[in-house]
């Protein structure tokens, strides 16, 4: 009996040693089991107080008063089904009539203290579908993702969410973003992991950073063009807008609209090009957006209208022509000129850091979603990393991108260093490297680009 008690309290130890030091593995080993036995167990009470219940059919109610029964219980929304993963739990919900998806996500906090989870979010399948995901731990606290993503052309898994799920950056349906946050923010690591999930694709980087590179000049084996101050940058954006000119010919001249051409063969962008006729789609990274609105003087003052015009034309062009923005900057505010404005209402992605001031929070999510500009301003400044995503459809998430030293992105860039397009309008930016042993192989889709 003694020896039992000693097993015993030495097996409450270890678990709750596991759960303090390394909660995913007390997750998947014990508190997997012990959550699903709890949401079985008082899913009904719960749900009836947290008002997620619906009286029974009056049919019901005439039934038992006819056969002397007790009247029936309330009905909660019943579970089709019940799914554990490696951060929580799914659970899918079926509504009962006079019952919508608002009603649960209002009760999600509710729903958190009552299942004892650490987190608890829900959104709407279909119609009178819910899906509840579950946390039964700060997944990003420490950010592990997970060893299967789902990845494609141009979708990129770089962040993981407060869920548990993965944060994607998909050029084919957000094609271009915004990305703020101050020093320390974790801003810098965001951008490592977009460049190192791009380095295997067939895509063609161009960077433009004012710091004189030395943010992006570490990767430059991997870009195809690099501007390291605004006089550079101007031109690298008026041959950008060159390139997008002569794409939209070789577009219109496959276009084929005759009356015999099925609908889905007309093309309108690139994706819809034959394989050996479709150009390489651009990437364009700008960090330190600031840097190139500010200005001293007439001439700077020039150059920055020229810049900021080229910005908003390809951002309101640049998709069908296969050329994607991703804006980044500490600060991003309307007192940074004329067209600024302009150029964020078409970012449709934007993700916020750690910021200094609610201005610049505003600036991201003011227009679409003015609940994750409090989040945005609450992320304290230990926790780098962490930040909030959205688009223009005003659904948001905390997301946290796994840390990625600038010495593992490099290596990433080298290895597929042989993936670098040669874009002919670039060619005078082509960043060089002294003793470099690695000798760019141009892409059959980028020597096409220009037929």
């Amino acid at each position: 009996m003694i020896g039992f008690a000693v097993v015993l309290v030495l097996v409450v130890a270890a678990v709750g040693l596991l759960r303090w030091r390394r909660p995913a593995w007390y997750w998947l080993t014990f508190g997997v089991t012990l959550a699903v036995v709890r949401v079985l167990v008082r899913y009904g009470s719960v749900m009836d107080a947290c008002g997620l219940t619906v009286p029974p059919p009056r049919w019901r109610i005439a039934l038992a008063r006819v056969a002397n029964r007790p009247i029936p219980e309330s009905r909660p929304p019943r579970i089709l089904r019940l799914r554990p993963t490696r951060t929580g739990l799914v659970l899918r919900l079926k509504l009962r009539p006079g019952q919508d998806a608002f009603d649960v996500a209002a009760a999600s906090d509710r729903l958190r203290h009552s299942f004892s989870m650490y987190g608890v979010t829900s959104r709407e399948l279909r119609s009178g579908v819910v899906e509840v995901r579950m946390t039964g731990y700060d997944v990003l606290k420490r950010v592990q993702m997970p060893t299967e993503k789902e990845t494609r052309s141009m979708r990129v898994p770089v962040a993981l969410r407060q869920d548990g799920s993965v944060h994607y950056r998909d050029y084919r349906a957000i094609p271009h973003a915004l990305t703020l946050g101050a020093t320390e923010s974790g801003k810098s690591v965001y951008q490592r992991n977009l460049v190192a999930g791009l380095a295997p694709m067939d895509v063609a980087l161009v960077g433009i950073d004012c710091k004189q590179g030395v943010e992006l000049f570490p990767l430059a084996r991997r870009f195809s063009a690099l501007a390291d101050d605004p006089d550079t940058a101007a031109e690298v954006l008026d041959a950008l807008v060159e390139r997008m000119k002569r794409i939209y010919q070789v577009i219109r001249a496959q276009q084929r609209i005759t009356a015999d051409v099925p609908d889905a063969e007309i093309a309108a962008d690139i994706w819809d090009l034959p394989d050996h006729l479709r150009p390489v789609p651009v990437v364009v990274l700008v960090d330190e957006v600031a840097e190139l609105a500010l200005y001293a003087n007439k001439e700077e003052e020039k150059r920055r209208d020229r810049i900021i015009t080229d910005l908003v034309r390809l951002a309101q062009l640049g998709r069908a022509a296969g050329i994607y923005l991703e804006i980044c900057g500490q600060r991003f505010g309307s007192e940074l000129g004329k067209g600024i404005t302009m150029l964020r209402a078409q970012l449709t992605g934007r993700t916020a850091h750690r910021v200094n001031d609610e201005t610049s929070a505003n600036m991201a999510f003011g227009d679409i979603a003015p609940d994750a500009v409090l989040a945005a301003i609450q992320i304290p400044a230990e926790t780098r990393g962490l930040a909030i995503a959205g688009d223009s459809s005003g659904g948001w998430h905390r997301i946290r991108a796994p840390h990625t030293s600038l010495r593992q992105a490099v290596n990433i860039c080298n290895r597929h260093a042989d993936r670098t397009p040669e874009l002919p309008e670039l060619a005078p930016f082509r960043p060089t490297l002294p003793g470099s042993d690695v000798t760019p192989v141009p892409l059959a889709k980028a020597s096409s680009a220009t037929t």
